[in-house]
């Protein structure tokens, strides 16, 4: 008795020494960690470091296993007498991980891999003896997990997601039958274990998740520790562990990885913007008045397309509403513009996607005139009636025009076709444009002049020129290297009297600014221009530059006409109707000593070479159609200039998206430019 206390005295002092030797060392250790960090803060007390881009660490957490479908024979030597369904189990998850993220960026990529274990037990069932039944699994990957992350607010919360590989490290299970609780004597039963067989090696899901990013170091620190919880979702897409049965799993993970990167001293970063240089410089045009302007006649073409698969009316067309007809004006057309239209000849196209409202709004102010609607569909005529149809009941509903006035037919391809037999190039495209409604009438006033019959074209309409400052008159700043060495910069503009205007702030490195904005009501003006930058440290730089502005003015000269001739598909012969317009209308529009230049052009469709011959044909053919009307009157005082453009986009009238605008890049333009005086 007296031995077992001198010994425990023994082992009570041998405990004093360790715990005063142990609290020593910890207040060494602390004097030492803490005289360190003096130092350090001391050392670093003028250095900042920038965030990393570059982040390693662990991630960890638990998986939150749902067992759904149904498994019975785990392997060819044992199968279960009652089939387990559900099941529930926790697993660890623990993996390195990767991820790149630029601090300026909400983008970043991600990559995991490490150990994914996917444990569960399944829910107890009973077997046909009354005896319970359980089944656990060890289930366990090793898993590769490569996402995408994305920082909405480019804050510390993310979202991310991605695929996940997974190979198959464990299938064992465990199986143990209870026995019969209506006779408790019974010896209890082995456990049965063993591996599943039919596992999938490989396994190809997906993921998405959640996280959110806890400094835990300040921008004193070079290396720099984050904390972040996250939650992940696993869906059973792609998740079934065997190949046989139906058993699959879903996985919600939460957890949280520990990560550090190092940072770039924000001093030196500092001094790179302090050393970048930005070349400021200004260019503000002479701004000398254009020299001709172009009223247009602007063709109107009687088709209007429809889109493969519908016999609706496209929205790219403009449709009124009732209540909106009085306020249509054929010359005010601006205001009823497409939704959605490319800049390329707005102005143009908004005339033609009005075709339904200018035919309804000409309808009404000539109660006299009928129609007929064509419809032609390559399904046939009664969905070509259907699309004629929709024509109908628009003009009858929105601008109330009789329905006596308009009939419809159906048939399956138009009176003038664009696809051929035996065509083979574009197919598509010309099918397009031959699934259309024609409107066809004989009333004089809704047709174009010294025309008549079917498919004869409805009366131009007439586009006033607007003359707009161009954006090449426009004064353009170029602040050359702005992006690199600035976060923004501003311009002050001081007139002869020191009137001041400001400007900004731009974190781009060319604007452009309209000269009526600087001169105002002003026809020119002398200025000092300072540009004020603040670099990315915060230090302001300024830089001085002079101009002189002249404001923009629209021509001065006598205005010129532009018509068009529009072609069908593939041919270089204008129609008859054509020869009579160009030589009774047009040619006694040609001023003495003008200048008339034709443009030919063509669709997109066909090759390359053959469409630069055929838009120079039917440049000619129009050029050749004018001469002829002029040397009928013994005239020779006017000038030529012809060219023939083919499909160039560059040059091209329109765009080729649509069938309409192909339909409309068939054409040969007309400039008259009188002589100057």
């Amino acid at each position: 008795m007296e031995l077992k206390n001198n010994n425990k005295k023994g082992l009570c002092s041998a405990w004093s020494l360790n715990s005063l030797s142990i609290k020593n060392t910890a207040i060494i250790a602390l004097s030492w960690l803490s005289f360190q960090t003096t130092v350090q803060a001391q050392e670093t007390l003028e250095v900042k470091y920038s965030k990393p881009s570059w982040y390693f660490g662990l991630a960890g957490g638990a998986n939150f296993n749902f067992y759904r479908g149904s498994t019975q024979q785990m392997n060819a030597g044992f199968t279960s007498p009652t089939t387990f369904h559900d099941g529930f189990g926790t697993g660890l998850f623990i993996a390195p991980l990767l991820e790149y993220r630029p601090a300026d960026s909400r983008w970043g990529v991600m990559l995991q891999a490490g150990y994914d274990n996917r444990k569960g037990k399944f829910d107890q069932v009973v077997t046909p003896c009354d005896c319970p039944a359980d089944l656990k699994t060890n289930l366990s990957y090793i898993t590769v997990e490569p996402s995408l992350r994305f920082a909405p607010f480019k804050s510390s919360f993310y979202l991310y997601g991605g695929p996940r590989l997974a190979f198959n490290l464990d299938k064992s299970f465990t199986y143990q039958l209870g026995t019969n609780p209506a006779f408790p004597n019974q010896e209890p039963n082995t456990a049965v274990k063993g591996d599943f067989d039919n596992v999938n090696k490989t396994i190809i899901s997906m993921q998405i998740g959640a996280g959110y990013d806890i400094p835990l170091s300040s921008d004193s620190n070079k290396t720099q520790f984050v904390l972040s919880p996250f939650v992940s979702f696993q869906p059973y897409f792609g998740q079934n562990p065997r190949s046989t049965e139906t058993w699959n799993i879903t996985t919600v993970r939460a957890g949280v990885a520990l990560k550090f990167g190092q940072g770039q001293n924000s001093q030196q970063s500092t001094d790179m913007v302090k050393d970048a240089e930005v070349q400021f410089s200004i260019n503000s045009p002479s701004n000398v008045p254009g020299t001709s302007r172009f009223n247009e006649i602007f063709p109107l073409r009687n088709y209007v397309y429809f889109n493969t698969e519908s016999t609706e009316i496209p929205n790219r067309y403009v449709l009124l509403e009732k209540n909106q007809v009085k306020e249509f004006k054929e010359d005010q057309l601006e205001a009823f513009a497409p939704k959605k239209l490319s800049e390329r000849s707005k102005r143009q196209m908004t005339v033609y996607y009005n075709v339904l409202n200018i035919l309804g709004d000409r309808m009404q102010k000539n109660p006299s005139a009928t129609i007929t609607l064509v419809g032609s569909s390559e399904k046939g005529p009664e969905d070509a009636l259907l699309m004629a149809e929709s024509v109908k009941n628009y003009l009858v509903n929105t601008f109330v025009i009789t329905a006596s006035r308009i009939k419809t037919t159906g048939q399956n391809k138009p009176n003038i076709p664009s696809l051929q037999p035996g065509g083979t190039l574009e197919l598509k495209l010309l099918s397009e444009g031959d699934r259309r409604v024609s409107i066809e009438t004989s009333s004089p006033d809704l047709l174009m002049e010294f025309q008549s019959g079917p498919d004869s074209q409805l009366k131009p309409v007439q586009i006033v020129a607007l003359q707009e400052a161009p954006v090449e008159s426009y004064v353009t700043f170029d602040n050359k290297g702005a992006t690199e060495a600035l976060s923004s910069w501003s311009l002050q503009i001081a007139d002869e009297q020191g009137k001041t205007q400001s400007f900004g702030p731009y974190t781009e490195e060319v604007v452009s600014i309209p000269g009526k904005s600087i001169l105002g009501s002003r026809p020119a003006g002398d200025y000092k221009v300072k540009m004020i930058g603040q670099t990315k440290s915060g230090k302001i730089i300024e830089k001085e530059n002079s101009m002189h502005v002249v404001l923009w003015t629209p021509a001065k000269v006598e205005e010129g006409i532009r018509y068009s001739i529009i072609y069908e598909f593939n041919k270089s012969k204008a129609i008859t109707i054509y020869e009579k317009y160009l030589t009774d209308v047009i040619v006694p529009k040609i001023p003495f000593g003008a200048t008339v230049i034709i443009h030919g052009h063509t669709d997109i469709i066909g090759e390359e070479t053959y469409n630069q011959d055929l838009s120079l044909a039917r440049a000619n053919d129009v050029k050749n159609t004018i001469e002829s009307g002029l040397s009928k009157t013994a005239r020779n005082d006017v000038k030529f200039e012809l060219n023939g453009f083919g499909e160039d986009q560059n040059k091209a009238p329109f765009e080729n998206k649509t069938p309409e605008e192909r339909s409309y890049n068939r054409t040969v333009i007309i400039d008259i430019i009188p002589a100057k005086k």
